[in-house]
Parts: C-alpha cells; sequence; structure tokens
C-alpha cells in the first residue's frame, strides 16, 4: 500500500484500510527518511529543509497519530523509529538531517513514556553509516559499513524482547570505522 508520510490523510487513509483489512496492527517501524546534505545550514533553501523535516519527524509524528489508537484498542504494540548517530552528533553540511533526528530521539522518548501504560513499547534505533543511497558516503568503504539486514536485524530483536521489559534506544555502529 503507498502512503506519503508528509501527508496526513494519506497516512490516515492507510490506517484506515490497515485496520478494515487486519483488524489492527502490531508492529510499526517509521524508517522513511531524507536527507539535505549540500552545504552549511545558512545556505540550505527553506524548501529542503521543509522537505526533511516534514519527512523525518512530521512523517513520524502522522504515521504514530494514526496508527497508536489502533495499537491502543489491541492493549499492544511496538513502535520503531529509525533514527540516527546523526541524531546523537555533530553532523557538518547536514544539520537539517541532524535537527530532524535529535528532535525524532525526543519525539521517541516522550511517546515511549505516554504509550507505555496501553502496552505500546516504543523504541528509537540510531544507525551509524548504513550502506544505502540516502547520503553521500564519499570516503567511506561500503564493505565496512553497516547494512540495512543489521538495522532489520535489531528490530527484530525489539519487537520479540520478553513482555515485560523494553530497550527504548538502540546505537548501531559498524564493527569497523569506514
Amino acid at each position: 500500500m503507498e502512503c506519503d508520510v508528509t501527508r496526513l490523510e494519506s497516512v490516515q487513509n492507510l490506517a484506515s484500510r490497515v485496520e478494515q483489512t487486519y483488524g489492527t496492527l502490531n508492529i510499526l517501524v517509521n524508517n522513511a527518511g531524507v536527507g539535505a546534505f549540500s552545504g552549511p545550514l545558512h545556505e540550505l533553501t527553506p524548501e529542503a529543509w521543509d522537505k526533511v523535516l516534514n519527512t523525518n519527524l512530521r512523517g513520524v509524528f502522522y504515521c504514530i497519530r494514526s496508527f497508536a489508537p489502533l495499537m491502543i484498542r489491541a492493549g499492544k504494540g511496538h513502535i520503531v523509529n529509525i533514527s540516527s548517530i546523526a541524531g546523537k552528533n555533530a553532523l557538518p553540511n547536514g544539520a537539517a538531517y541532524a535537527a530532524s533526528k535529535w528532535g525524532l530521539n525526543g519525539l521517541s522518548y516522550s511517546v515511549a513514556e505516554e504509550l507505555r501504560g496501553h502496552g505500546i513499547r516504543v523504541a528509537v534505533v540510531c544507525p551509524g553509516s548504513v550502506d544505502t543511497e540516502l547520503s553521500p558516503h564519499t570516503g567511506k568503504d561500503s564493505k565496512k559499513m553497516l547494512k540495512p539486514e543489521d538495522v532489520a536485524h535489531v528490530i527484530e530483536m525489539l519487537v520479540t524482547q520478553s513482555p515485560q521489559s523494553f530497550a527504548s534506544e538502540v546505537v548501531l555502529r559498524p564493527t569497523q570505522k569506514p
């Protein structure tokens, strides 16, 4: 099912279709993301800023707003937000991306507290350099970078934890610096 996470109506339509088709939702992984790595913040266009923040942060808000009620009604669920090490460390020439990920981290911790009483666990995963087309990795050895499967493995671990606990954050780094 297609969905534009930057449009609330699109996300709400998807949530309705999921509820009609499956009745509920057990796992929500917010992984849509874009970057703007073209130079310093003072040279970034407002349109580029909006695109990054609307996808990486507002999109997660829209998804949680639309899907959490299904989980609340079921009394259980998992929400995993994919952030970045850029949400913990400075990222020169990527300030909008870093700001969106710092914001995502704070959103995740707060929502975890709001939803834990409903049996919903919220976690944020902060991977280092992942071998994808999202951001420029000039000068990095792709063989040493994380692979999408590494991130997927962490998500699997998070959603299969024993019911009495949850990991609220995972920082995932490659074994060797790329």
